[in-house]
């Protein structure tokens, strides 16, 4: 990850741009924030950690105006902030870029940009000031962008750009970024940085929240950790480690899984040049060949929107190829559903554990069975069993380390990692030959993600092959035995993690590199 500043924090010393005393906010019986009290400096990157839960996005809701706090208040630039505005905090300065766009992706850059800047009466738009306006602020802080060009036909990068363009035109001093790196390259992630250290240079405060401690520690000059609403935390970057912010995170050491040489099975999944068209004609898989053997984790990369969600629905059985042969255990799949695919040995974590993964008004235990309802594991003449689906959920509750849970708690009610690992409890429970695990950490935290890992591994120490898709480039690097590059349905020729490097996985997530053209070119050597 790059280094960006090499000189002490801008901030150090200077007077808080924006102060929050003694924030708490609650939610019924739970207290989401709990007294947090926390200043940022002029000129300041400082970072936001927490585990799922912690607080964090509550915090800066309150921040922003979507949300009022119980109790405490906040100050910008020296003057209380209106409470439940988010007009007061953009005219007080404060600007947030969220992790998912909020951009109309039908308008061009420039309305985005001015969109709700203008007066309604005016008797016609001054877009050649806004055009100027825009460039100034698109050159002075590396921002590049076509205002004409219309945003549904630009790079998750670039409507990023457009994203913080839209803040600074509003008159920003201080930017909240939500997770800006979850979708980007590598070298996207340098511009993006590269800008951060423009911007701090200038005087703007950032608030940078982020899971990936390699990027905190690399751009930010401070970091504050919540934990259960707390703030437990708040380090000088140069005085603290990754070791020790996960520690501070989750309250106790975590031991990430180590990844240990597994002789390779037998070939469990083949996909020989296989395309698969939309409605519409267009190839979201394009000539794709892909070897997955037992035992070995085969990593997917690639920008979001690139034939992932392709990729898996061919796997889940929603989807047949247009051309190309599709084969698992060496038999060839003719015809395909869900419940074919899990007869083949596929087990499935989708990508959307909240709408594929659980069904939330469900209870623990009812989720555990709905791939196997309907087995006389379960179920005799109609009738469940529910003293069995009772001791299967206790058992796998335990197993698990499903927190928070007896068997007929609502799975709504559980954490983002916890209700994940009801997912992997009934995926790998049945033991599967093949594994789609579709972004299985995203939007975990630290914790949470090394369970999953440490899953992960268990199944492929038992035999799975397991195709990893995730727009995370150091958790692939960190679990997987290969590596590809998915871009525009097209997939780069599978290398070994040991000989993957950085800067060419993230040329090829650009458009930039070799893409398999040719028959068999799946990366294994025999």
């Amino acid at each position: 990850m790059p280094e960006v500043k090499d000189t002490a924090p801008q901030g150090a010393g200077a007077q808080p741009v924006l102060r929050l005393s003694g924030i708490t906010k609650r939610f019924g019986g739970l207290t989401a924030n709990d007294a947090i009290s926390l200043d940022l400096k002029s000129g300041e990157i400082l970072a936001l950690l927490g585990e799922n839960g912690a607080g964090k996005t509550t915090l800066m809701s309150i921040l922003f105006g979507h949300y009022v706090a119980d109790e405490g208040h906040i100050e910008a630039f020296g003057k209380r902030l209106s409470a439940g505005s988010p007009k007061a905090a953009i005219a007080a300065g404060i600007g947030m870029v969220h992790q998912h766009f909020t951009l109309g992706e039908n308008l061009t850059v420039l309305d985005n940009i001015v969109l709700g800047t203008e007066p309604l009466l005016a008797p016609r738009r001054n877009t050649a000031k806004a055009r100027r306006r825009i460039a100034e602020l698109a050159e002075h802080f590396g921002l590049s962008v076509d205002p004409k060009r219309l945003v549904r036909d630009l790079s998750v990068g670039e409507r990023q750009r457009v994203e913080i363009l839209k803040a600074l035109y509003r008159g920003a001093r201080v930017l909240i970024l939500d997770e800006p790196t979850a979708v980007l390259a590598p070298q996207e992630v340098e511009t993006l940085f590269t800008t951060l250290k423009t911007m701090v240079a200038e005087g703007l405060s950032i608030i940078f929240i982020s899971h990936k401690l390699n990027e905190v520690m690399a751009v930010a000059d401070r970091v504050a950790v919540l934990r259960l609403g707390k703030l437990v935390g708040d380090f000088p970057i140069a005085e603290t480690s990754k070791e020790a912010l996960a520690e501070a995170m989750v309250g106790h050491a975590i031991e990430m899984p180590e990844r240990k040489p597994q002789p390779l099975g037998p070939v469990v999944l083949q996909l020989a040049g296989v395309t698969l068209r939309n409605e519409q004609g267009k190839a979201l898989l394009d000539e794709l060949h892909l070897l997955l053997c037992g035992r070995e984790i085969l990593g997917i990369a690639g920008v979001s929107g690139n034939g992932q969600g392709a990729l898996a629905a061919l796997i889940s059985g929603l989807a047949l190829p247009d051309e190309g042969a599709f084969e698992i255990l060496g038999q060839p799949v003719k015809e395909t559903s869900p419940l074919a695919m899990q007869e083949h040995g596929v087990g499935r974590i989708p990508e959307d554990r909240h709408a594929t993964g659980v069904i939330g008004d469900l209870s623990v235990e009812e989720n555990l069975i709905l791939e196997a309802a309907g087995s006389p594991r379960f179920c005799n003449l109609g009738f469940l069993k529910g003293g069995v689906i009772r001791r299967n959920a206790r058992e796998k509750i335990e197993r698990f380390d499903i927190r928070g849970a007896d068997p007929t708690t609502t799975t709504r009610a559980l954490s983002g990692g916890n209700m994940q690992k009801v997912i992997l409890a009934r995926v790998l429970s049945e033991q599967p030959k093949v594994i789609l695990a579709n972004q299985p950490t995203r939007g975990l935290d630290v914790g949470a993600a090394a369970k999953v890992q440490e899953l992960l591994f268990e199944a492929r120490a038992e035999g799975a092959g397991i195709l990893l898709i995730s727009e995370d480039l150091e958790e692939l690097l960190q679990v997987s035995d290969r590596i590809a590059v998915l871009y525009q349905g097209r997939l780069s020729t599978p290398v070994a993690v040991e000989e993957a490097d950085l800067k060419t996985l993230g040329l090829l997530m650009s458009g930039h590199g070799e893409f398999q053209r040719q028959k068999g070119a799946h990366g294994h050597a025999a």
